[in-house]
C-alpha cells in the first residue's frame, strides 16, 4: 500500500502484503488433506458423461459430416445425438437421419417421440429413392406431428410412388422436344437452362418425379 506524500512529491510504502499471512489466509480447518491415487482418479473419469465435443466428434463420424457442421453442433446441443446413433443402428441412413432431426426436431425433447425404427424406415425410402425428398419432407412432419407411423403405409395413402424409370425418361424425353431451345443451352453448358427443364418434368409427373434422378438423366443424356 502506497501513500502520497504532496510536499515531496512522491509516494511512501506504508505496508507490504506479499504472502497468504500478510492477508490473514489459513487454511480450512474442517477441510482433510486429500490425495487420490491413480486407481480413483480413472473411476471418476469413467463414470463422467462424455463432453459435448468428444460427442460432437462421434456424431460426425457416424454421418460422414464435419463436427464444426451447423447440423452436428445443433444436433448435440439439443441433446438428440443418442437417438440418432440408435435410428443408425437399427439401419437408418445416418446422414439423411441428421438433416430430418436438425430440421423437423426443434421442438422435440432428447429423446424424441417418433421411434427410431420409423424415422429409419423414412432415410431408407428417400435413400432408395422409393420416395422423393420433397415427399420424404411431408412424410417426415406427418410423423414428428403424430410421434411416429408406419411410413410405407402414409405414403401408400398419399399415393406417393417410385416412378417407373422407363416412365421417368419418357417425361424426361417429352420435355425436351417440349423445349427445344432450353435443351440445347443446357447441352452448350448453360447449367441455368437446366431448371426449365426439370420443372417441366416435376410439373407433369405432378410432382412425383424425383429431382435428382431427373437431372441425373437430362446429364446423362447431354453427354451422350
Amino acid at each position: 500500500t502506497l501513500h502520497w506524500d504532496d510536499a515531496a512529491g512522491r509516494t511512501n510504502v506504508l505496508r507490504t502484503k506479499e504472502d497468504a499471512d500478510d492477508y490473514r489466509y489459513f487454511l480450512e480447518p474442517d477441510l482433510v488433506p486429500l490425495a487420490p491415487d491413480t486407481a480413483w482418479v480413472e473411476q471418476v473419469r469413467s463414470a463422467l458423461p462424455p463432453l459435448p465435443a468428444a460427442r460432437r466428434e462421434t456424431l460426425a463420424k457416424l454421418t460422414g459430416q464435419s463436427k464444426e457442421s451447423e447440423a452436428v453442433a445443433v444436433v448435440v446441443e439439443r441433446g438428440q445425438d443418442t437417438y440418432l446413433a440408435e435410428v443408425a443402428k437399427v439401419g437408418g441412413d445416418a446422414a439423411r437421419a441428421l438433416v430430418y432431426v436438425q430440421q423437423a426436431f426443434a421442438e422435440e425433447a432428447a429423446s424424441p417421440r417418433v421411434p427410431a425404427g420409423d424415422l429409419a424406415a423414412l432415410t431408407l425410402m428417400e435413400k432408395n429413392a422409393k420416395i422423393t425428398s420433397t415427399q420424404a419432407k411431408t412424410l417426415l412432419a406427418e410423423l414428428v406431428a403424430n410421434g411416429g407411423g408406419d411410413v410405407i403405409a402414409m405414403a401408400k395413402s398419399k399415393g406417393f410412388e417410385a416412378m417407373d424409370t422407363n416412365a421417368l425418361e419418357a417425361l424426361v424425353d417429352a420435355a425436351i422436344a417440349a423445349d427445344p431451345d432450353a435443351w440445347a443451352k443446357f447441352k452448350a453448358g448453360e447449367q441455368k437452362a437446366m431448371g426449365a427443364l426439370v420443372g417441366a418434368v416435376m410439373k407433369s409427373s405432378k410432382g412425383k418425379a424425383d429431382g435428382k434422378a431427373v437431372t441425373a438423366l437430362l446429364q446423362a443424356k447431354a453427354n451422350a
